[in-house]
């Protein structure tokens, strides 16, 4: 998979789990952080993170076994 690829998926989300995923993977932010930035419960985060992570998952047909945060090539 390419990264034009997945960047497709990811731009394929909603704007807010997006926004997330792309400050937590791309940014490297922890959820804490990006908390005190968006000014929003750190739980939001976790769960948005947690959607978005699950939506990729079923796009790109990743199994069970393949949905942990370390295959998600997105942090540099």
């Amino acid at each position: 998979m390419t990264s034009e690829t997945l960047a497709q998926f990811l731009a394929s989300l909603p704007e807010e789990e997006r926004i997330i995923l792309t400050l937590h993977y791309v940014k490297s932010l922890s959820p804490a952080e990006i908390a005190a930035m968006l000014n929003v419960p750190e739980g939001a985060i976790t769960r948005l993170i947690a959607a978005g992570r699950g939506r990729l998952t079923a796009r790109l047909n990743l199994g069970p076994t393949q949905t942990s945060a370390a295959n998600f090539p997105l942090r540099q």
